[in-house]
């Protein structure tokens, strides 16, 4: 995470602030301890995007899953308990 200082918001807030814009947290310090975190705004309505698992599955297995049931590998593994 980027820092800068009370002066350095002062003075070069563009700087500064094109980190945020980036998508990157800044720590404002004030006489050399953390005073401030800065962080971008998250648009609410902008979900983030789930890789589509489904599709990747058919890609990976285009004739489905062959084997035994999970049920059975579970079941075998317990053996007699």
């Amino acid at each position: 995470m980027p820092t800068a200082t009370v002066r350095d918001l002062r003075n070069n807030f563009a700087r500064v602030s094109l980190w945020i814009s980036n998508g990157e947290e800044v720590m404002v310090t004030k006489d050399g301890k953390p005073f401030a975190r800065l962080c971008p705004v998250r648009d609410p309505k902008s979900a983030p995007r789930w890789p589509d698992l489904a599709a990747r599955l058919r890609r990976g297995f285009p004739k489905g899953a062959r084997g035994k049931p999970l049920s059975e590998l579970v079941a075998e593994s317990r053996g007699d308990r």
